[in-house]
């Protein structure tokens, strides 16, 4: 047996194990009753330390030296290179600290839950301090060539810096907030209300499958559940996880969640199933994932051909729902400056992330203290919106993330949306996906990604991917284009 087909079979129970960890952090966000916490991150620390030793073990390093001199397909060969960056930064870490890691934030998220609901970031904030302190320590054994930031960022959006993406945000925050201000300015006239009404949960359940189900997403091999935050998660080969969050007065709001989180779930349904576990059928980064969420719930969800097809439906579903297919466009692509990040319109959902990135990086480079960081929040939120955030709640406690340990995590959203815009550039100029998609059916756009994005795993890299299905490297000039299509249409 060569040391590559060992090496893949090892890589099959640790993604076993690691499917399991999935498995039980899926049910602690969804149906864990409170008390099983402490036993529940006693289970994800032993699960992550297990898998962390089986890929840092003598024996897969050593397959892992014998399968670089194997004569390998051209997958094998991709494969083998991605584990080799991975394991040159996993063995820079120790079991402890990956376990301790893992328990730390499996009560920190509970933490973050009863915080954010009683808008009350000081009981959360001890939570943040060790999040941060085993985070900066696992930054300082990675290393890095310029700042902590960049042994972050490099594990969701590999070979990315702080440094790039400061540059690029330099560059785009002049254009997004001139635009933002435009955009805003324009959809004065359209009421902030005209959506609201009442939108019974069971009735939005059923609106949510049926666009998810017509869009792609398959519902043999995934499920959509309720949660505080809405995420996606893969929890084996035909096994993928959406959730939402549900407001009676606006059925969008869970509808646009199932639509960002149905591209995630169709990026990962898309992927080559016989090598689940490999890399080459693993997601390449989370710039390129959030592509998929913000082209369905964007491109897709807030265009004139889609609500052309799914108004008359809603109306059916909610029978008090009186407005026009103009009126439903222009309400879902209302821009307005708000607090929330997860509802904010496109004209002005990049200037969040700016906001949580500077954030970031002056937490990591103790610029910022923790218990600071809600007065940091509401200035930076002012000089940004112009608005300043009434409570934590709507403000420095509204995401998840950094209760999961995800720092790093929130440029990759901005990349993103640059990535979205190019990639539906670049389909719709098939004549076959153009009519499709101005008429509604998806099949030959899903089929377009399938094949340019999902099918090549990680065996690319995230710029390499870009270049292979567009043409070029990504560039924010079609995610301009397009805020300026849609924004900027004579009223």
């Amino acid at each position: 047996m060569s040391a590559y087909t060992q090496l893949c079979q090892l890589a099959d129970e640790i993604t076993l194990l690691e499917s399991t960890s999935a498995t039980l952090g899926w049910d602690q966000e969804t149906y864990m009753p409170e008390a099983a916490l402490d036993y529940r991150a006693k289970q994800l620390g032993y699960l992550s330390g297990k898998s962390f030793a089986l890929f840092t073990s003598k024996k897969f390093r050593l397959l892992l030296d014998q399968a670089e001199g194997e004569e390998l397909s051209a997958t094998g060969k991709a494969n083998v290179r991605e584990w080799r960056r991975q394991i040159n930064r996993a063995t820079k870490l120790s079991r402890k600290l990956v376990e301790d890691f893992s328990q730390v934030t499996t009560h920190a998220k509970a933490a973050w839950a009863e915080a954010r609901k009683q808008s009350d970031f000081k009981t959360f904030a001890p939570h943040l301090e060790k999040i941060l302190k085993l985070t900066r320590r696992k930054a300082d054994l990675w290393g890095y060539a310029g700042e902590p930031y960049d042994a972050l960022l490099d594990e969701y959006e590999p070979a990315a810096t702080a440094a790039e993406i400061s540059t690029l945000f330099d560059t785009l925050r002049p254009q997004l907030s001139a635009l933002a201000k435009e955009a805003v300015a324009r959809s004065a006239a359209v009421s902030a209300t005209l959506l609201e009404g009442d939108y019974p949960i069971a009735l939005q359940q059923q609106l949510n499958r049926e666009v998810a189900a017509s869009i792609g997403f398959d519902f043999d091999g995934g499920r959509i559940d309720t949660t505080a935050h809405p995420f996606c998660t893969r929890l084996g080969p035909k096994d993928q996880r959406l959730t939402t969050r549900y407001d009676e007065r606006d059925f969008t709001s869970s509808l646009f969640g199932v639509l960002h989180e149905a591209g995630h779930g169709m990026y990962e349904q898309g992927l080559p199933a016989d090598d689940y576990g490999l890399p080459s059928g693993t997601s390449v980064s989370l710039g390129i994932h959030e592509s998929q969420s913000r082209l369905w719930e964007n491109h897709v969800g807030r265009s004139q051909a889609f609500w052309e097809k799914w108004l008359p439906r809603a109306k059916e579903i909610f029978p008090a729902l009186h407005v026009s297919v103009d009126e439903m466009v222009a309400a879902v692509n209302r821009a307005e400056y708000s607090f929330i990040r997860v509802e904010a319109d496109e004209a002005t959902y990049d200037m969040h992330i700016m906001l949580r990135f500077k954030i970031e990086r002056l937490l990591l480079n103790r610029e910022l203290k923790v218990k600071d960081v809600p007065q940091v929040w509401k200035a930076e939120f002012q000089d940004l919106f112009g608005l300043t955030p009434p409570d934590d709640a709507r403000g420095c406690l509204q995401d998840i993330h950094w209760s999961m340990g995800g720092m790093g995590y929130f440029p990759t959203y901005t990349l993103g949306n640059l990535n979205a815009a190019q990639l539906f550039h670049a389909a719709r100029e098939e004549a076959t996906i153009r009519h499709d998609t101005d008429h509604a059916n998806y099949a030959s756009l899903l089929a377009w990604l399938q094949t340019r994005v999902h099918a090549h795993g990680s065996q690319l890299s995230p710029r390499e991917l870009m270049a292979v299905a567009t043409g070029e490297p990504t560039d924010a000039k079609w995610h301009l284009a397009h805020l300026r299509a849609r924004f900027f249409r004579p009223v």
